[in-house]
């Protein structure tokens, strides 16, 4: 039982490290989401000009994924290796270099090297973030700190949003088309913050010159405690296979298949189909995007807060997604446009509501070295949905005419994703085995 002079100590230092950490770590996965998500807005000018199908645009965005999922494990081992500030800097310099270039492709062929080059420059960042915060915040912080630097996603969508059709009026300047200017402007940002990431970002709560000593303290201490129950070999090999081969571990990687691929089918071609089911301008669909953005990072912010409070993780994740699958089913059957749009929305706000308790999952029965390993491992089982997402809507699309079907099928990975919570509860409650 805490004091209450410790109590203020561990109030302090909480404080410190979310008002240092939480705010640069969100400016930098803000900046990749934005480099990811682009596309679905340079689309509808790029493919015209370069003459790409709705496959060849499936495909290259999709491909990104295959890159980023081969490139996750070896990317967090890295970190470990060299620490999160230089290795997270690193990657995004390469990444921001790489968003720029993609204003300079002109064939499918080096569309799909560019967003390839583009994926394995990012693999990491997201996973290795996620473990990073373990290493500063107790499990009574986790979910409400990963949801504040995750605040990003949404946010980001509002500020992509806000910004794409300014972007795109540029078309024509220096010789340029707007969607140039699109991956040219938005590429600059993690260059930036490259730099900032390698002067500012602690590896550690020992490298961190602003906390005191008895917050130092209390934080390792606090840590300490919450990593004790779990075993952690020294040997890389034994992490490895311990991980990969844990169920728990592929089950948080299934659920995020099914989720990312529910995500990235929807982000893709939202402003396509936003433009298509209403008759809005590229602009007006984009600041429908961006408010649906702010109303996710609400849901998002709450729904963590409130997990962190109750304990409970696996209905604040499950009841989300049974009511995205459900909205998904709406709005692909009504004929109501404004409906329909009310229908995405709750999707949006759904999908994130879930983020923050998720998040945590992994840090339950994982730590160290197999942390790192085990958050890696599940994005790079889960982010294939990046792949499947896109390619599959855009298939839809060229085969019916719309988008309403590939919609409507979106519904089932959300209601499959509830049922894999339900199986990891179980398997929580009755735990196999494990070295980790």
């Amino acid at each position: 039982m805490e004091t209450p002079d410790e109590a203020a100590i561990g109030r302090s230092a909480i404080r410190k490290a979310t008002l240092r950490l939480v705010p640069l770590i969100a400016l930098g996965y803000g900046a990749a989401y934005m480099d990811r998500l682009n596309l679905s807005f340079a689309e509808l000018s790029m493919n015209h000009d370069l003459r790409f199908s709705l496959s060849v645009y499936g495909y290259g965005a999709g491909i990104f994924f295959v890159s980023y999922a081969l490139c996750e494990i070896p990317s967090n081992l890295l970190l470990v290796r060299f620490g999160a500030r230089r290795w997270l800097a690193r990657i995004m310099l390469t990444w921001g270099v790489l968003a720029m270039a993609m204003a300079f492709v002109h064939t499918p062929h080096q569309f799909y090297a560019a967003r390839f080059l583009l994926g394995s420059a990012e693999a990491g960042f997201f996973p290795g973030v996620c473990f990073y915060l373990t290493q500063w915040f107790p499990p009574e912080y986790r979910a409400r700190t990963i949801s504040r630097f995750y605040i990003a996603l949404p946010l980001s969508s509002t500020l992509m949003g806000s910004l794409a059709q300014s972007l795109l009026s540029l078309n024509g300047r220096l010789h340029l088309a707007g969607w140039q200017w699109l991956f040219l402007i938005e590429g600059m940002p993690p260059l930036l913050l490259s730099l900032v990431f390698l002067k500012m970002l602690p590896n550690s709560p020992d490298d961190a010159p602003w906390l005191t000593v008895p917050e130092r303290t209390w934080l390792k201490s606090r840590l300490a405690a919450a990593e004790s129950a779990h075993h952690s070999s020294a040997n890389l090999l034994d992490d490895l296979i311990a991980t990969l081969t844990n169920p728990r571990v592929w089950l948080l990687g299934l659920f995020f298949l099914c989720t990312l691929t529910v995500l990235y089918g929807w982000s893709f071609s939202a402003p396509a189909i936003l433009v298509q089911l209403t008759g809005m301008s590229v602009g007006e669909a984009g600041k429908v995007i961006a408010g649906m953005g702010l109303c996710g990072a609400a849901s998002m912010l709450y729904f963590a807060r409130h997990s962190d409070r109750t304990r409970e993780r696996n209905l604040h994740i499950a009841i989300p997604c049974l009511v995205m699958a459900a909205a998904f089913a709406v709005g692909a059957l009504t004929r109501q446009p404004i409906l329909a749009v009310l229908a995405f929305a709750v999707t949006v706000i759904a999908y994130n509501a879930a983020q923050g308790p998720v998040l945590t999952l992994p840090s339950t029965f994982l730590r160290g070295r197999s942390s790192a390993i085990g958050y890696a491992a599940v994005v790079a089982i889960g982010i294939p949905g990046g792949t499947i997402g896109p390619i599959w809507m855009n298939r839809a699309r060229e085969l019916t005419g719309d988008y309403q079907r590939g919609l409507l099928t979106l519904a089932i990975p959300s209601a499959l994703a509830a049922v894999i919570i339900f199986i990891l509860a179980r398997t929580t409650r009755n735990p196999v085995p494990s070295s980790t």
